[in-house]
C-alpha cells in the first residue's frame, strides 16, 4: 500500500509547519510527503528537507487547491493508493494515518475520511457540515450571534449527532482528507478555480457524488484553525469570491441535489447508532 501526503504552506511558521510535517514522517505509515510553498522566497525548503518531504515551490501562488493538485498528480502518477490533504497547522500521534488506512482498507466505498478534530486546548471542532446554502454562508459569517440562537449553527454543523461515531458527512474540512486515489483518478483533485476557501465543499461533494465521505472519530488530530477570513479583508474577499463561484457552480436556491444529499445526511443521523465493529478501532 502506498500512501502520500501533500501539505501546502504560505509563510507559515517554521516551528508550526514542521511539527506538521513530522507528525507525517513518524506515522507507522511509510509516506511520501510533499511540501508545496506558495511562499515567495525558499525560507522553507530546509523545513521540509529535515522532515525528509518532497520540496515544490510555487511563488506565483496558484491558490490552495491548484498547489496540491500538483502534488497529487505526482502521487498519482508514482502509484498511490491514499493521499492525504493537510494544512500546515495540524498536529497528530502515530497512530492516526495507520488507524485512517485502515478503515478504508475495510470499506471500500469509502471515498473521504476525516478524523475527530480537536483546537490545541483540546476542545473539539465541529468541522462536520451539510452542504451549505447562501443563507448558511451570509448569515454564519456576518450575523453569527443570531445564526447560532435560532438552531441553524447546530444543524448546519451536526451537533446533534454528538461527533462521537462514524457517520457519513456532506461536506468535510480540507484542513484534514484522507482521500482514495481510485476516487480522485476517477473525479480529478480541486476545482482550481477557487484559489482559497469553499474548495474542500467542493471536492467533498464531489467525492460525495461517487463515494461516500465519512467522519471517523475513533483518532484525533489538533488543528491550529485561526479562522482567517474573520480577522483579515483581503481573505475575507476570497471567501467572498469562492463563496459566489460555488453557487454559481452548483446552484444558488435552485439546487435539488443539495437539499436531497443533506435530507439523507440528517435522516441517517436519527436512525439508531451503529456500534463500531472491534476490527474497525484503533489499536491502543
Amino acid at each position: 500500500m502506498r500512501i502520500s501526503c501533500s501539505v501546502v504552506s504560505y509563510h507559515n511558521p517554521p516551528d508550526q509547519l514542521g511539527l506538521a510535517l513530522r507528525s507525517v514522517a513518524a506515522s507507522h505509515a511509510a509516506v511520501d510527503l510533499w511540501l508545496v510553498d506558495n511562499s515567495r522566497d525558499t525560507a522553507l525548503e530546509s523545513v521540509a528537507r529535515e522532515a525528509g518531504a518532497r520540496y515544490l515551490h510555487l511563488p506565483a501562488n496558484p491558490g490552495f487547491g491548484a498547489a496540491h493538485n500538483l502534488a497529487i498528480r505526482q502521487a498519482l502518477e508514482s502509484g498511490s493508493d491514499y493521499h492525504l490533504v493537510m494544512n500546515p497547522d495540524v498536529w497528530f500521534g502515530p497512530e492516526v494515518i495507520p488507524a485512517m488506512t485502515a478503515y478504508l482498507d475495510a470499506h471500500p466505498d469509502i471515498g473521504l475520511l476525516m478524523p475527530d478534530i480537536r483546537y490545541p486546548d483540546g476542545s473539539r471542532q465541529h468541522l462536520c457540515k451539510l452542504l451549505p446554502n447562501p443563507a448558511d454562508l451570509i448569515v454564519r459569517r456576518f450575523l453569527p450571534g443570531l445564526y447560532r440562537l435560532s438552531g441553524r449553527l447546530a444543524r448546519y454543523e451536526l451537533h446533534d449527532s454528538g461527533y462521537d461515531r462514524v457517520m457519513d458527512v456532506p461536506a468535510l474540512s480540507g484542513c484534514f482528507m484522507l482521500l482514495r486515489a481510485s476516487v480522485l483518478r476517477r473525479i480529478g483533485g480541486f476545482d482550481e478555480r477557487f484559489f482559497l476557501y469553499m474548495e474542500d465543499v467542493d471536492l467533498s461533494r464531489r467525492v460525495g457524488e461517487v463515494a461516500r465521505t465519512v467522519y471517523y472519530p475513533l483518532v484525533s488530530i489538533t488543528h491550529g484553525y485561526q479562522k482567517g477570513s474573520y480577522k483579515n479583508a483581503t481573505l475575507l474577499s476570497h471567501h467572498i469570491r469562492s463563496a459566489l463561484r460555488y453557487f454559481g457552480k452548483w446552484g444558488w436556491l435552485a439546487d435539488a441535489r443539495r437539499r436531497r444529499v443533506n435530507r439523507l445526511a440528517l435522516a441517517a443521523l436519527e436512525r439508531p447508532r451503529d456500534a463500531v465493529p472491534a476490527m474497525d478501532r484503533p489499536e491502543k
